[in-house]
């Protein structure tokens, strides 16, 4: 079993992941979009934070597990759109 930040996972598989809190102000950070000065920073608050969401989700080879509470992340749909 491994621990590991979404930013350490990029180019690792594992046979499952739980990918876990993406609750709808910890996905995207709240604390990155308020200190974002204008539109061009909040849209690369608002990509990265939806990459690495991606990037640990696809990480998972057999088995995904996303958690989270209402209200959910807003790229949860994203996702679930890929699906």
């Amino acid at each position: 079993m491994a621990v590991s930040t979404m930013h350490l996972a990029k180019g690792l598989e594992f046979r499952a992941v739980a990918v876990m809190a993406c609750d709808d102000e910890v996905i995207p950070l709240q604390e990155r979009i308020e200190t974002a000065t204008d539109d061009s920073d909040l849209e690369e608050v608002y990509n990265t934070e939806r990459h690495l969401l991606h990037v640990a989700c696809t990480r998972a080879r057999d088995y995904l597990l996303v958690t989270g509470i209402e209200p959910a992340s807003e790229f949860l749909d994203d996702l679930a759109d890929e699906s």
